[in-house]
């Protein structure tokens, strides 16, 4: 994990969350054309009453503030700095443009389920939050599950997603492990399943890695994971991600993943 303006892109909502519905309006949600399926009543309803804390990595501000975003902050296990820019493809599509983009898409189609959905930050021109911000507001909003996304910035020779589950910070995560693995686990599982990118080949094992030294997962009291979508230094991945259509299947997929666990 280490911009142009946006061109209106049709999502199409994946079979798990549209089947047997016939078609619905168009809206546009934060410069996103949104076309999905009417979802039936059940999926309508699937999440009622559950509160989603979707958390896009970075900030599109955060590069031209490094003092800001610089600042140590406590993690438990250590400090780290407040924030940082996050990596870029080779072509300069920007990480914090990249997170953005996807929350924004993700967002309506949870709120389609009856969620409600909370984000970190409401645009991508902003600084921050800090780290350890991000974590409260996910425990401040007493969310049933916090999903942060990112992008990787591994070796080029590097290729495919992983999902990082918390690792236990003794006295201070420890409710949080198991359910947190769960939702690892669906998480990890839609994506593949939705976007047909194979789990990291450079990190992780089976998708799956376990951290402490993360401020976002050390200092939630909700259950919480990581999602690098991909390593923007390598091509294919990158090509993937600056894809707007491709964002979509990343949208729905996550979508998928985090209506299996909720209602699981």
């Amino acid at each position: 994990m280490r911009v142009h303006p946006a061109v209106p892109v049709v999502l199409t909502a994946l079979a798990t969350l549209s089947a047997a519905c016939g078609g619905g309006p168009v809206r546009t949600t934060q410069g996103v054309v949104v076309t999905s399926a009417s979802p039936s009543q059940s999926t309508r309803n699937a999440l009622a009453g559950k509160v989603v804390v979707l958390d896009p990595g970075h900030n599109g501000g955060n590069a031209s503030h490094p003092k800001e975003i610089s600042r140590p902050v406590d993690i438990i296990t250590g400090r780290k700095p407040c924030n940082t820019t996050g990596t870029q493809t080779a072509a300069g599509y920007t990480e914090h443009a990249f997170t953005w983009d996807v929350a924004r898409r993700l967002k309506p189609l949870l709120e389609d389920m009856g969620a409600k959905v909370v984000l970190t930050r409401p645009d991508d021109t902003g600084v921050g939050p800090c780290i350890n911000e991000r974590a409260a507001i996910g425990n401040k909003a007493r969310a049933d599950a916090v999903l942060s996304i990112h992008a990787d910035g591994a070796p080029p020779a590097g290729h495919g997603f992983h999902v990082i589950l918390p690792g236990l910070v003794a006295g201070h995560n420890d409710a949080i492990i198991q359910p947190s693995r769960k939702l690892g686990v669906a998480v990890r599982n839609a994506f593949r399943d939705g976007t047909g990118m194979p789990y990291a080949t450079y990190t992780g094992e089976q998708g799956l890695q376990t951290r402490t030294d993360l401020g976002g997962l050390n200092l939630s009291t909700r259950p919480a994971v990581f999602i690098e979508c991909g390593n923007m230094a390598n091509p294919g991945d990158a090509a993937k991600m600056s894809d707007g259509e491709f964002r979509g299947e990343m949208a729905g997929s996550l979508a998928a993943g985090l209506k299996q666990f909720l209602t699981g």
